[in-house]
């Protein structure tokens, strides 16, 4: 008898992201862009005290973010706005992804809500998630 590791979501996961790519493909004229929403790529870390999310928000405002906790899960929202810097730009081709974005992460128990920070520096967004500290085990003496 063998065993075998499964992932019964990674077969789940692995279509939403595929169809994540389809979404942004350009039409085949080169005209425009997908008009569908996009996720920022996020780096997430766990450190001994922390855990931390960073997510790639270039062009994206500060005062567009939007980040809510609720229920064990860390909502992310936001939008990067499509500018034109001047009235008589003609635009041939527009690549980069402009709209909404929504992420979502359930955090772990040992996740500390209240004291979590974010901050946006050089078009990456990081957001700290301090770990609980732990209770230390500790023994008990049995009194005869």
């Amino acid at each position: 008898m063998s065993l075998m590791t499964v992932h019964p979501w990674s077969l789940l996961n692995q279509l939403q992201r595929e169809l994540n790519q389809v979404a942004r493909v350009p039409a085949d004229n080169g005209s425009d862009a997908a008009v569908s929403d996009w996720a920022p790529a996020v780096d997430i870390v766990e450190r001994d005290d922390a855990y931390v999310i960073r997510a790639d928000i270039p062009g994206v405002d500060p005062k567009d973010i939007e980040i809510d906790m609720e229920d064990g899960v860390l909502t992310i929202k936001g939008e990067r706005k499509f500018e034109q810097e001047e009235e008589k730009d003609n635009y041939k081709r527009v690549e980069r992804v402009y709209g909404t974005f929504y992420r979502r992460f359930v955090l772990p128990d040992s996740a500390d809500a209240e004291k979590i920070t974010a901050k946006s520096r050089n078009g990456v967004l990081e957001v700290v998630i301090p770990k609980q500290e732990k209770v230390k085990p500790r023994r008990i003496e049995v009194e005869s």
